[in-house]
C-alpha cells in the first residue's frame, strides 16, 4: 500500500463532540453527520438518493466531496455485494484517533470501520468489497486534476452557507465533467445556487423530502 507522506497535525480538523459521539467542526461550525442519526441520514440521502443498491454492478464508481469520518464509505461497503470503487475528496482529514472516536457511535459498522482505519491514511484502502481512495487537498485544485468519472456522487461537504468554496460554480461544473453518462448525484442541501449550478453542469435536478424533518434535499441525473 502506498502511504501518504506524514502530514503531522497541520491539516487535522479541530473538533467539538456532541452527545452521542457526533463530531462538530469548529472551523465550519457544522456537524459531520446528523444529530438525528448519521447512518440513517446516509441511507436516506446518499444511498436512496442515488438509487443504491439497485444500480450497483462490478466496478461501479462512487465519488464524494467531503470524506469526513468515512461514514458514507462504510454505509456503501455495508450494502456492497460486488466489487466497487470509491473516490473521496477531503481538505481536512481526521486523524485515526478522531476517526475511531467518531466510529464508536456505529457499533454495527465496527468491522468495516476497523478496515478503514487500518489503511488510513492510504492512497488505496480496501473496505469490504470497496476499493477506496481519498484525495487530500483543496477540491478546487484536486478535482480538476482527477482523471476519473463517477457513476454516482455523494455531495457531502459542510453547509454551503458555511463552506461556500466547495459549492462554487467552478466545482459544480467539474462534477459534471467527471460524471459518466446517466450518472447521478445526491446531496442533503436544496440551496438554490447549488441546484442551479448542478443544472448548468448538465444534471436534471429535483428536490425530494429531506432527512429527519429537513424539508428538502436534491438529487439529479447527468444528461451531458
Amino acid at each position: 500500500m502506498n502511504e501518504l507522506p506524514d502530514r503531522g497535525t497541520r491539516d487535522q480538523p479541530e473538533l467539538d463532540w456532541k452527545e452521542g459521539g457526533v463530531p462538530v467542526s469548529t472551523r465550519f461550525d457544522d456537524p459531520y453527520f446528523s444529530l438525528a442519526g448519521g447512518l440513517a441520514e446516509t441511507g436516506h440521502v446518499f444511498l436512496a438518493g442515488n438509487d443504491l443498491p439497485a444500480r450497483l454492478r462490478p466496478g461501479f464508481h462512487v465519488a464524494e466531496l467531503g470524506f469526513g469520518t468515512g461514514l458514507n464509505l462504510l454505509a456503501l461497503a455495508r450494502i456492497a455485494t460486488v466489487p466497487l470503487r470509491f473516490t473521496s475528496f477531503e481538505a481536512f482529514p481526521m486523524s485515526a484517533v478522531q476517526m475511531e472516536r467518531a466510529h464508536a457511535a456505529f457499533p454495527e459498522l465496527a468491522g468495516l470501520a476497523a478496515q478503514l482505519r487500518a489503511g488510513w491514511p492510504g492512497r488505496s484502502m480496501q473496505v469490504g468489497l470497496v476499493e477506496a481512495r481519498v484525495v487530500i487537498g483543496d477540491v478546487r485544485q484536486t478535482l480538476p486534476a482527477w482523471d476519473g468519472q463517477a457513476d454516482a456522487w455523494f455531495l457531502d461537504g459542510f453547509s454551503p452557507a458555511k463552506n461556500p468554496e466547495m459549492w462554487g460554480e467552478d466545482v459544480l461544473a467539474e462534477i459534471g465533467r467527471h460524471t459518466a453518462p446517466c450518472g447521478s448525484f445526491a446531496t442533503y442541501t436544496a440551496a438554490g445556487h447549488v441546484r442551479r449550478g448542478l443544472a448548468a453542469a448538465g444534471f436534471t435536478v429535483e428536490r425530494r423530502a429531506g432527512f429527519a424533518g429537513k424539508r428538502h434535499m436534491s438529487v439529479g441525473i447527468f444528461q451531458g
